[in-house]
């Protein structure tokens, strides 16, 4: 029904983008330090790569390697669909200074997905969300979505949130991914805190 993610750490560029770099041409003879290759350390995540900083039971505070003092980082879980194979992610961060929303988060899920039938998100019992799509991309389609505190008070509360999305190919049906909430509330305190501008 649908393809899984074929690669799930572009993703993450979506959300947490790694500074990009120009190359200028220099005149004269020598090299500068701009032209050098000056190296990267051989262990550990390289300029770009998504890796895990910490793990809270179900989350990983996921960062992308920058050239700053303090990598980015969002609290990240992947999906797996019925086959096991991973479907969908579902990336948070906390907002300082919005007016409703206290924390983003960005839901990729597979590009075979029915866009105008939207993403819910429903955690445990209490009646679910509906929220739209913003634009699909060769890695999938993507949700970017305001959570209030009471979203946010709710997951912390909750056992597990069920993602509803439609497959294009049969929009007569309804698969429904499953996000453990198991660490949410420890990952959360511990993740980025974005400026709201």
């Amino acid at each position: 029904m649908f393809k899984p993610l074929a690669t799930l750490s572009v993703a993450a560029a979506l959300a947490l983008a790694a500074p990009a770099f120009a190359q200028e041409k220099q005149t004269g003879d020598s090299p500068t330090d701009s032209q050098l290759d000056l190296g990267q350390p051989a262990s550990g995540p390289q300029l770009g790569q998504r890796y895990s900083r910490k793990k809270f039971d179900d989350w990983d505070l996921a960062c992308i390697k920058t050239q700053a003092d303090e990598d980015p980082c969002s609290l990240l879980q992947v999906m797996n669909g019925p086959d096991g194979n991973p479907m969908a992610e579902f990336s948070l961060f906390r907002l300082e200074g919005g007016e409703r929303a206290v924390a983003a988060a960005t839901i990729v899920v597979p590009l075979e997905t029915l866009l105008p039938a939207q993403l819910t998100i429903a955690v445990d019992d209490h009646p679910g969300k509906r929220y739209q799509y913003s634009f699909c991309s060769p890695i999938g389609c993507v949700a970017q979505i305001g959570l209030t505190a009471e979203d946010i008070a709710t997951m912390k509360k909750g056992k597990t949130a069920t993602l509803s999305l439609v497959p294009a190919p049969a929009p007569d049906q309804v698969v429904k991914l499953t996000l453990s909430l198991k660490g949410f509330t420890a990952g959360y305190e511990a993740v980025d805190v974005v400026k709201n501008q």
